[in-house]
């Protein structure tokens, strides 16, 4: 029940190679006898290992863009993410705040990490805790100002009490640098400028519009003197929409005094930046997102081995559990959605209560996180092995839709460009099955209700406008679907029209009625068009059915074998 903290070890996993281990005997094809075929359920290949100094340079580099994308006349705060109360005292798992983590590398709470563009030295600042061996007993090991330094590759380390000093100086336009023993880590051998006041005393509008450059801004001078003008800038993470946030309210908290204030600072938005940064992926980020795909592919396959012999969906979802921890991810980056059956029609089904019927489809749809990237994988596959006709019939629209979509996949289209292909395939496949009367309505949307795709990365719906052009390294779902909600014509507003379409469909909504289908692929765009990420997870009809077969056998033989 103790709080985690990730120790360094852990937190430098991107540099060091993840050992599969575990009991469950399927093998990857790289590890296969010569000339034996290939195992059917895909075991994850090793995580990718990155060189200590290239993942610091680029580290290095994007604080570097951030810092350049501000200017010499403003600064930037960043801070680490809030714990989360699960209940009294106990907290959810720490998880770092996207944007410190895409700059930082670093996991552990109340960093806080400020960029001053415009210093003469000190460009950027980390603020952590000072380690205490007596907290560490209880809540696990913290950084050292030389693991945080490794992490980051940011040389100027104080302790995070710090940091409410060093911000009452800039506001009153004084250059701050703590006492010895707070500065944790630094390279900067400068005399220590005269001190801020002490906290409590009060700062008279005198005082902070004071001289331009005082003799004591300390390097800040760029910044001292645009806050004189009037025309220095604040930048943090501020969410829009009214109200409290969710994630950022201490950002909004922050801003909000800061505004108040007579600072010369004027409080800007940083998410234009990061948004702008992070929806193209470097070649690391990719690697990372392909072993989050990799392991989600490894526990879907596992998870359709051993749905046959399952009686609940939460059974099927332990699998899943079991392969994201035995393939050491972070963890899932949504909850896993299982649903058998008309659950497979809740597009958010997250309860996995339902019983697993032989003769129903399971969808499933679920993504590891790892290194702070998701997957999002989606397949829908009949749990006694063989399709049945009326199954047959919506899976193969869906899969059709997701091949046209594909199709248009590739630099300077959009999400609209992808959506309408699979809408056009479903459109006349609803028609077909006498779903509906009339393609050239909104009909369709009784039974396909959602968008074909969102941005992919550190969260599983990435930051990134709807209407971007694709570029290459944007990555991004194809997840088309039917759901044919048992009570869906019932709850249809009471008219005229739709007391005529729902008699018109109701044949074909009997013949389909309960049936749920979705097919997910994760895609990056390419020069040349795209590569999809999760190809190796069965998607026709033939090859789904084929895939169970072979699964199911494998497990059973190794069962007998652990037997």
């Amino acid at each position: 029940m103790c709080q985690r903290r990730v120790s360094f070890g852990l937190l430098t996993m991107l540099l060091v190679l993840a050992v599969a281990g575990g009991s469950v005997r399927p093998v990857s094809s790289q590890n296969t006898v010569a000339g034996a075929p290939a195992a059917a359920i895909r075991v994850t290949p090793p995580a990718p290992v990155f060189d200590a100094r290239a993942r610091v340079a680029e580290l290095a580099a994007r604080r570097a863009r951030v810092a350049n994308e501000i200017g010499k006349q403003s600064l930037l705060v960043l801070f680490s993410g809030e714990p989360r109360v699960y209940t009294n005292d106990v907290d959810y798992e720490f998880r770092q705040e996207n944007n410190l983590y895409y700059l930082t590398g670093l996991a552990q709470q109340r960093a806080t990490l400020v960029l001053v563009p415009g210093h003469a030295t000190t460009r950027e600042i980390l603020f952590i805790p000072r380690r205490n061996p007596a907290a560490e007993t209880w809540t696990g090991h913290m950084y050292s100002p030389q693991e945080a330094q490794a992490i980051s590759g940011i040389g100027e380390v104080w302790e995070a009490s710090e940091f409410e000093p060093f911000m009452r100086a800039i506001r009153m336009r004084r250059a701050y640098r703590p006492k010895d023993e707070s500065v944790l880590l630094s390279s900067v051998t400068q005399p220590a400028p005269t001190p801020t006041p002490a906290p409590g005393v009060t700062i008279s509008a005198a005082q902070i519009t004071g001289p331009a450059a005082p003799q004591n801004a300390g390097g800040y001078e760029t910044l001292f003197n645009a806050m004189a003008q009037k025309s220095g800038t604040l930048y943090l993470l501020i969410p829009g929409g009214e109200g409290e946030s969710r994630e950022f309210r201490q950002e909004q908290a922050f801003a909000s005094r800061w505004a108040q204030s007579s600072s010369g600072l004027t409080v800007r938005d940083a998410w234009p930046i990061f948004t702008e940064m992070r929806l193209r992926k470097s070649p690391s980020e990719l690697q990372l997102l392909q072993h989050a795909v990799d392991i989600t592919i490894e526990a879907l396959g596992r998870a359709m081995a051993v749905a046959g012999r399952s009686k609940w969906e939460y059974e099927v979802e332990a699998e899943v559990d079991y392969t994201f921890k035995r393939r050491h991810a972070d963890n899932w980056g949504y909850p896993s959605i299982v649903g058998c059956g008309p659950n497979a029609t809740t597009l958010h089904y997250v309860e996995s209560e339902g019983a697993v019927g032989q003769n129903d489809l399971l969808l499933m749809d679920v993504g590891a996180e790892y290194g702070h990237y998701t997957a999002d994988v989606t397949r829908t596959f009949p749990v006694g092995g063989k399709f049945t006709a009326a199954q047959a019939d919506i899976y193969n629209a869906v899969l059709a839709a997701q091949e046209a979509s594909m199709a248009v996949a590739r630099p300077g289209k959009t999400f609209a460009d992808v959506n309408r292909a699979s809408v056009e395939v479903i459109k006349d496949a609803l028609l077909r099955l006498g779903l509906i009367t009339d393609r050239n309505s909104f009909q369709y949307g009784r039974w396909f209700m959602h968008g074909t795709s969102h941005w992919l990365g550190m969260n599983v719906h990435d930051v990134g406008a709807v209407n971007t052009p694709f570029e290459p390294g944007m990555v991004f779902t194809i997840e088309p679907g039917i759901y044919i909600r048992p009570d869906a014509l019932d709850n249809l507003p009471k008219t005229e029209e739709n007391r005529k379409f729902a008699e018109a469909v109701r044949p074909a909504f009997e013949k389909y009625k309960g049936i749920g289908v979705r097919i997910e692929d994760d895609v990056v765009i390419t020069a040349d068009g795209h590569r999809n990420l999760s190809v190796a997870l069965p998607r026709t009809l033939a090859d789904v059915e084929s895939f169970m077969a072979r699964a199911t056998r494998e497990l059973r033989a190794d069962n007998r074998r652990e037997n």
